[in-house]
């Protein structure tokens, strides 16, 4: 019989293990193998040239937290069952299963209202039929509907394990040392109090560094300028993709696999995903190689918006970007807009070249899930109260940052040319 107790090598981590049979099967179904071919961070490559690393990086390196939490808590006396360790393991594996190519940018311009978190669960299902009930525990853990609500705040809060892998391993390929977190420390100080996870009160410095580093790792990574003008790029190449292959006849004429032309020709719901499971299997045959295939084809489209767009994407002639704190004069935006059609832009194409937009982020909200920090006599209490940071109440402050990119170097001939 094959083993399949295995040990991978992981960069961030070390040797990790996949603890049991089951956990090794679903790493091998082609519904986990897919996240090899979805990168963590979408387009950042573009600003930091070493984020490469997949959702199969991450999901497994949240796995082997996972592991690390459960056996914490076990040691410091609370009750866990083998059972509902391996689910824990079982869930937070496949908690990114649902994210399509490009995560976000997907997600707001092609499978409209339809989270990634609803299509995970739908694959947590079907795997569950497949494996003869096996993920029901898992799955009841991932939905928040477990009797012991410790686990699913493991899976998904503002102190979990998605967090903890996401931020190392980000902060890892990206160089970004700021975003470093004391994620081993961090877990040997967890404990429960009353089927609610907890900090012991000495890992609280390790705890502000981590919402610190999350702060850091939102500004200067996930919501860098430069990878807001990439993937502002990237969503109006589908969106005008979407508007060809719907509305004209050249969108007869574009080049890309069944699966992803689906999804542009049609508006799929939630609801849609649900009622027939050819949705859900189309989805889990994308991935990022679908979207960049079709982005080098479509560079030479008929359709100069189209083809200049993803010209520019491919070469790396980006858009300019100006951000601030308060949303832009409505002069300034005509400006930017006269500048563009004096180079040709009709008024029909100027929201493909110009765009506006919003990005915001909070490193902690002190509601619902709370961080709870326990003292040494038991007393509980929110980590907004319990840390002596000056600036733990900034970091629950939602900011807000305006931005506009624009096609400031684009020139005109017969066709768009940068």
């Amino acid at each position: 019989m094959t083993n399949r107790k295995k040990i991978l090598n992981d960069p961030v981590y070390g040797f990790i293990s996949i603890s049991s049979p089951l956990l090794f099967d679903l790493i091998e179904h082609p519904y986990f193998q897919r996240l090899r071919r979805i990168k963590q961070l979408g387009l950042s490559e573009y600003v930091y040239p070493g984020a490469l690393h997949t959702r199969f990086h991450h999901a497994l390196g949240a796995m082997h937290l996972m592991g690390q939490a459960t056996a914490t808590l076990c040691n410091k006396g609370n009750q866990l069952s083998e059972a509902e360790c391996e689910a824990a393991q079982i869930a937070i594996l496949l908690h990114d299963v649902g994210h399509g190519p490009f995560s976000h940018v997907l997600e707001c311009c092609i499978l409209e209202d339809v989270p990634h978190e609803e299509i995970s669960l739908m694959l947590m299902r079907d795997l569950n039929e497949q494996f003869g009930g096996a993920l029901t525990l898992a799955i009841a853990m991932f939905e928040g509907t477990y009797h012991r609500p410790f686990f699913h705040q493991l899976i998904s809060s503002q102190l979990d394990m998605d967090r903890m892998d996401y931020l190392n391993r980000d902060c890892f390929y990206t160089g970004v040392a700021e975003g470093t977190i004391g994620a081993e420390r961090i877990i040997k100080m967890l404990d429960l109090h009353d089927d609610q996870l907890v900090v012991e009160d000495k890992g609280i410095l390790s705890v502000e560094n981590f919402l610190n580093a999350r702060r850091i790792m939102y500004w200067q990574v996930y919501l860098h300028k430069t990878s807001i003008c990439c993937e502002s790029m990237m969503i109006q190449i589908l969106r005008r993709a979407r508007f060809l292959i719907r509305h004209t006849e050249s969108g007869n004429r574009l080049d890309g696999l069944p699966d992803f032309l689906l999804f542009l020709r049609e508006s799929i719901s939630l609801a849609d995903f649900r009622a027939n499971p050819a949705y859900l299997q189309a989805f889990t045959r994308l991935d990022d190689y679908d979207v960049w295939a079709c982005v080098k084809a479509w560079a030479t489209h008929p359709d100069t918006v189209l083809a200049t767009l993803c010209r520019m994407l491919l070469d790396r002639h980006l858009y300019k970007i100006m951000l601030s704190n308060e949303p832009f004069a409505p002069e300034l935006i005509e400006e930017l807009a006269g500048t563009l059609r004096a180079k040709g832009v009709s008024d029909d194409e100027l929201s493909y070249f110009l765009v506006e937009g919003q990005a915001s982020n909070a490193a902690y909200m002190p509601t619902g899930d709370s961080i709870r920090i326990k003292s040494k006599t038991g007393f509980v209490r929110d980590i907004a109260d319990a840390s002596e940071l000056a600036n733990i109440g900034a970091l629950s402050t939602i900011v807000r940052r305006h931005y506009v990119c624009w096609a400031r170097e684009l020139k005109m001939n017969s066709k768009f040319n940068v």
